[in-house]
């Protein structure tokens, strides 16, 4: 499994390969170690039965950078990439709608759209944590697509903390 997030210390970008078996995660920059929280990884056989450690494959539990326990599973695309796409098609397709060219600018749409269903079914699938970001490849579970009302749930809580921090007093319990 490898795992890619931002250091909580330093905020410098890690990536991390093999995380199943460390007992603690160190950021190469500032040399802060996040410890893998026990039970966070199990391990699934070939029918999903549970065995020991190293068996099988992984299957992630619960976030290993904080402490979340909300994961969504998503597409493993840079969204940039995809937007650059679709903004690429649009413009190419407004100029043929402009020339007044029917057939070219259907066929730029499609086109665009069938380059996106490609990407779609050839990409890998990887498991994000809605709290600090954390992407995971390679792991397995039963974590659900994404979910607006947990993603603004975290959003609002960050916001939350950031006020409070600016304020310098500390976090309310609610």
């Amino acid at each position: 499994m490898r795992i890619t997030y931002a250091c909580p210390s330093c905020g410098s970008t890690v990536a991390v390969e093999g995380v199943e078996s460390a007992a603690a995660i160190a950021c190469p920059r500032c040399a802060a170690a996040v410890d893998v929280p026990a039970g966070a990884i199990a391990w699934a056989g070939p029918g999903g039965e549970p065995v020991g450690p190293g068996a099988g494959e992984p299957r992630l539990r619960r976030c290993l950078v904080c402490p979340c326990t909300e994961l969504f599973t998503r597409k493993d695309f840079p969204q940039r990439l995809g937007v650059g796409i679709v903004v690429a098609g649009f413009a190419a397709s407004c100029v043929t709608w402009a020339w007044r060219l029917l057939v070219p600018t259907f066929a730029i749409l499609f086109g665009t759209a069938l380059i996106d269903v490609v990407l779609y079914l050839l990409m890998p699938e990887c498991q994000t944590c809605y709290r600090c970001g954390a992407r995971y490849r390679g792991a397995g579970g039963q974590q659900e697509g994404f979910d607006l009302e947990t993603h603004e749930k975290h959003r609002q809580q960050r916001l939350r903390l950031a006020e409070h921090a600016a304020a310098g007093r500390p976090p309310s319990p609610t």
